[in-house]
């Protein structure tokens, strides 16, 4: 098994792969700031991992710190290395996500999801850690012109934070000698072993309830929010689009449970270590669309609990439906979505009411 650095471990994504990683036998070291995340979150894998205090300080190791300091990361590799147990392999979720705030705030997204990939990426070479999984995002597709959207269709992001992808996603393409070329696949020619996952829409939590998805600040996304009118902490929310060219009119999304997108990392990381240097591209998406509404009701059924929505005029920007192809994610790594809608929206309201406040909650 690896000795793996997770960035950006302690977030929704991150901590539920933290999760899969240990129970697979990875010993991690975990960097995260906190900005967007909880250190219990890291509390809680330990707990859900069925780690002794002992077991738990020698296989996860938690650093609180930017991705773009250069001392730490220079730390974390050189005291690897030294001790003799060096940083085999990287899983690089740090970064900002929000697609409203990053028109709002655009250098912040630059500096910290593109200049905190350089400084990740220029150590991890200057140390010969050539093992990186990228968490990327179907963001950067943009307004895709069809549907499902194949790995090879256009990069056309349409906001910041999908054009800070798409540059990681060119820095590593460059890195990887395979500039200029679209295949999912392709030999890298300077040793790189790299995974660009572009993820469609993950959503859920741990069946248990002990960690799940808790943004700060007002939600954007469609899960929290209905999480949040179930449990009254908002009233209503609005359904932007009842006209779309979709069976009920409102738009369709592709979802898929954050453990399927944690299993996908755990697939790409092995397939990484276990052949030759490589860049390969795939889409984790579960290739099936529901729309709002449909999600609304699986909701309520799940909850038991009857959402209120107010529906209006498109946004700028949207889309009638996006749906990922992820065809060739099986192909490569054997990996496919397991969990459906239903199980998405169980272990959503699982966690939600378990936690009302999330990881701030009174009795966590």
């Amino acid at each position: 098994m690896a000795r793996l650095l997770i960035t950006g471990g302690a977030g929704f994504i991150g901590s539920h792969t933290c999760l899969v990683l240990l129970n697979a036998g990875h010993d991690l070291i975990v960097l995260d700031n906190y900005s967007n995340s909880s250190p219990k979150a890291l509390e809680r894998v330990i707990e859900l991992a069925s780690l002794s205090l002992e077991k738990a300080t020698l296989r996860l190791e938690v650093v609180q710190g930017d991705v773009r300091d250069e001392g730490i990361l220079e730390r974390l590799f050189l005291e690897g290395s030294q001790a003799g147990r060096p940083i085999e392999a990287v899983i690089h979720f740090a970064g900002l996500k929000a697609v409203a705030e990053s028109f709002l705030k655009p250098t912040s997204y630059w500096s910290v999801n593109v200049c905190g990939s350089q400084a990740l990426l220029s150590k991890m070479e200057a140390y010969g850690c050539k093992t990186i999984v990228f968490s990327s995002s179907a963001t950067l597709y943009g307004a895709a012109k069809s549907s499902p959207i194949p790995e090879t269709a256009p990069i056309r992001p349409v906001n910041p934070y999908g054009a800070t992808k798409a540059a990681v996603e060119m820095m590593l393409a460059d890195l990887a000698g395979c500039s200029g070329n679209d295949a999912p696949f392709q030999t890298s020619q300077n040793g790189w072993r790299i995974a660009r996952l572009r993820y469609f829409n993950p959503v859920g939590a741990h069946p248990s309830g002990r960690i799940g998805e808790d943004p700060s600040g007002h939600p954007n996304n469609l899960f929290p929010i209905l999480s949040q009118l179930a449990i009254k902490r908002r009233s209503s929310f609005k359904v932007f689009g009842s006209d779309w060219p979709t069976p009920d009119g409102t738009g369709v999304r592709d979802y898929i449970h954050v453990m399927d997108v944690a299993e996908g990392h755990t697939a790409a990381l092995d397939a990484l270590l276990t052949s030759g240097p490589q860049l390969i591209t795939l889409n984790l998406g579960s290739g099936k669309g529901y729309s709002v509404l449909e999600v609304l009701k699986a909701f309520e059924k799940a909850s038991g609990v009857t959402v209120n929505y107010e529906l209006v005029d498109r946004r700028q920007g949207d889309v009638a439906i996006t749906v990922a192809d992820p065809q060739f994610a099986y192909r490569r790594l054997g990996w496919k979505p397991k969990l459906k809608l239903s199980d998405m929206c169980r272990d959503v309201w699982t966690w939600q009411s378990a936690n009302p406040l999330g990881f701030h909650n009174e009795a966590a």
